[in-house]
């Protein structure tokens, strides 16, 4: 496959899976557009490939957001950024509930947004969430997380059908827990309030993998560009799962 002439914009693009994602891309001839609150991670990203550009935005600012996509005018939206925590239900304040809303769901409902106004009189385009296995099922102790990827997956699966006859096509890619900076923060957390070690926590989320391991974000990535490739056109409104048969 070739993604020459094509651009795209990726949120989240600093770290983790979403730097995995921007790398795939550009390597793959695209012009990749990388977005984050944080420069120095984005700039060392966009360093390792030529066709990486770094811009720093807030996904939850709407006006921010708007012109960040308008200004790269892709034909691949990415909507990856997004962060996590963990409390007893009964001890989860709303002020922590809006916030696991307000950065994965209406983060990723602005991205997708305007990506779609700017795929409006392209031919062919790819809106792309990356959600979770929690969007997918439930999990203990992240209650609000869960709710917020369960969103994102029905907030891809409506988007899809708007754009069905439009050469767009709209999915969510839905990892369990990725090998990345953000489950090492889950560890910490673990250990933090169970007293357990940090091998023995990083054991608890490899065991929700049939395959007892974490998911490596390079294959998050090959599956963002299977969907961007030739074959994919009818693969739309789909939440794929990458998760060593976990869903």
């Amino acid at each position: 496959m070739s993604l020459a002439g094509k651009s795209a914009f990726v949120t989240g693009g600093g770290t983790g899976a979403g730097a995995a994602i921007a790398q795939a891309l550009a390597a793959e001839g695209a012009q990749v557009t990388i977005c984050g609150r944080r420069l120095a991670p984005l700039e060392a990203v966009a360093s390792r490939a030529p066709g990486i550009r770094a811009v720093v935005c807030d996904i939850t600012d709407e006006a921010a957001m708007s012109a960040a996509v308008a200004e790269a005018q892709p034909d691949i939206v990415v909507a990856n950024a997004g962060i996590s925590d963990s409390a007893p239900f009964t001890k989860t304040d709303l002020n922590a509930f809006k916030r696991m809303v307000n950065v994965n769901l209406t983060g990723t409902f602005l991205t997708l947004r305007e990506g779609a106004k700017a795929l409006k009189d392209k031919p062919w385009g790819r809106l792309i969430a990356i959600a979770s296995t929690a969007g997918l099922k439930g999990y203990a102790y992240v209650a609000p997380y869960a709710a917020a990827k369960h969103g994102v997956v029905g907030m891809v699966k409506s988007v899809a059908l708007e754009f069905a006859r439009k050469g767009v096509t709209v999915n969510a890619v839905c990892p369990g827990f990725l090998d990345t900076e953000m489950t090492e923060q889950s560890i910490a957390n673990i250990v933090e309030k169970t007293g357990r070690s940090p091998e023995e926590a990083r054991a608890t989320l490899e065991a929700t993998n049939p395959m007892h391991r974490l998911v490596p974000p390079e294959d998050v990535a090959a599956a963002v560009l299977w969907l961007c490739s030739p074959g994919s056109d009818m693969v739309t409104g789909q939440a794929i799962s990458v998760s060593g048969g976990e869903t």
